[in-house]
């Protein structure tokens, strides 16, 4: 399905993707991680939206703000993400 696009098509397919995350499932959140690496189109804010170990959206998961940090618990895995908050 998306392996027949060229680069530029499947930069479009990969934030669409992100667009309705919610809905997906963690095995097609991995292809769509493992493609974008395959081409090498960096995810940035994207990989915030889902757990590294499980790859399960950030729907319903714990969000603390403490000291400069957003820290997030999978609810699925218990995995925790920490991620610094720019203060601009």
């Amino acid at each position: 399905m998306m392996w027949k696009l060229n680069k530029k098509g499947l930069k479009k397919e990969i934030l669409l993707f992100f667009k309705e995350i919610d809905s997906k499932s963690p095995k097609e959140i991995q292809k769509v991680k493992k493609v974008a690496m395959k081409i090498n189109f960096p995810l940035k804010e994207k990989r915030k939206l889902f757990c590294d170990k499980c790859f399960s959206p950030h729907l319903a998961s714990k969000v603390k703000i403490k000291k400069g940090f957003k820290i997030i618990k999978c609810k699925k895995c218990g995995k925790v993400s920490r991620w610094k908050i720019n203060s601009s």
